[in-house]
């Protein structure tokens, strides 16, 4: 079965064709990185424009690249949901009128669904049951994953993705946008350990997470250490950040090692932007080895927003017989 994918819940605008659920034959995506910069972060009327520019070439090069055409696609997959909601549309306004012009099956897929789903791309997936940890610019959430479309939610965050909280202190830091890759690498060369910022709620009895604290607390960091003429020594702002990521990784990783402790479970997944984070990634292979867990990682272009990952969610439904109405329509909070 071919899968025309297409993903733009956000600033990406991607489109994939995918061979029975597994095989990648394109995977295209446009960023608006660019355009985003000058704002500190992603401004929504300028997403929805910059998708519906971009939507059909990149349609066109996803079918090019896999040397097919829309005569040989089986079935259309697309991002419902959540995101927001100008980008949606246009994802999903698009692959409406190919599914109704084309007479073609259709299915409207969960983004947080196509994250969790991104490890089915590797070579060697996971065998289901496994905790999936989803961490992103708009989401972190801790899930039981029984098998496509069997979801249990054990924790997600209660105020700012984990993500979100790397855009805001990036920028208080005056860094640049997007804020997770530039901290990621200024924390190469920092001491984790220099500044002892808080691990919110890792004593608590949950697997809810708590960011914007953190957050605060940076903010406060800053207003105690006023800036000087010339600005912030650069071993500072390395200090800093690494201090940070330190204690947003330490939360991530212990409450998903507990969550697969709780559950019984042996297998953890990352997924989301954030999983292609570094240091997440050894800090989690080095945990899970101790606690004895099996940990499966994304490859870091699988962890970002991609059109690929839609098409395996997309592929497992469509298989099935199931369908989405062509009224379907886009939600900003599309709860898994």
């Amino acid at each position: 079965m071919l899968i025309l994918a297409i993903e733009t819940s956000c600033d990406d605008t991607g489109a994939a064709v995918i061979l029975d659920g597994r095989k990648i034959l394109s995977n295209v995506v446009s960023s608006q990185v660019s355009v985003h910069q000058k704002y500190g972060g992603v401004v929504p009327e300028l997403a929805s424009r910059k998708h519906i520019e971009s939507i059909v070439p990149i349609v066109t090069e996803a079918l090019e690249t896999a040397k097919v055409t829309l005569k040989e696609i089986d079935g259309i997959a697309v991002t419902q949901g959540p995101g927001l909601v100008g980008s949606l549309l246009v994802g999903l306004s698009f692959a409406k009128s190919i599914a109704f012009a084309r007479g073609l099956p259709f299915i409207g897929v969960n983004h947080i669904e196509a994250h969790l789903s991104a490890i089915f791309l590797e070579e060697k997936p996971p065998r289901f049951p496994f905790i999936g940890l989803v961490v992103s610019g708009g989401h972190t959430s801790l899930f039981r994953i029984d098998g496509f479309g069997k979801y249990k939610r054990l924790g997600q965050t209660r105020d700012d993705a984990a993500g979100e909280a790397f855009d805001k202190v990036a920028k208080l830091l005056g860094l640049g946008y997007p804020g997770g890759p530039i901290i990621d690498e200024l924390s190469k060369a920092g001491n984790p350990k220099a500044i002892r910022f808080p691990r919110p709620l890792l004593s608590k009895n949950s697997f809810d997470f708590s960011f914007s604290g953190l957050k605060t607390a940076v903010v406060n960091y800053v207003k105690a250490h006023p800036e000087p003429p010339g600005g912030y020594p650069e071993d500072l702002i390395k200090d800093i950040v690494s201090s940070f990521q330190e204690a947003v990784v330490e939360v991530l990783v212990k409450k998903t090692v507990q969550a697969a402790q709780h559950q019984g479970l042996k297998r953890i997944v990352l997924s989301g932007g954030v999983a292609a984070n570094q240091r997440l990634r050894q800090k989690i292979r080095e945990e899970s080895f101790e606690q004895k867990l099996k940990v499966y990682l994304p490859s870091p272009s699988f962890c970002t927003d991609n059109a690929a990952m839609v098409g395996v969610v997309g592929y497992e439904y469509l298989k099935r017989g199931i369908r989405s109405p062509l009224s379907l329509n886009a939600f900003s909070n599309l709860p898994l």
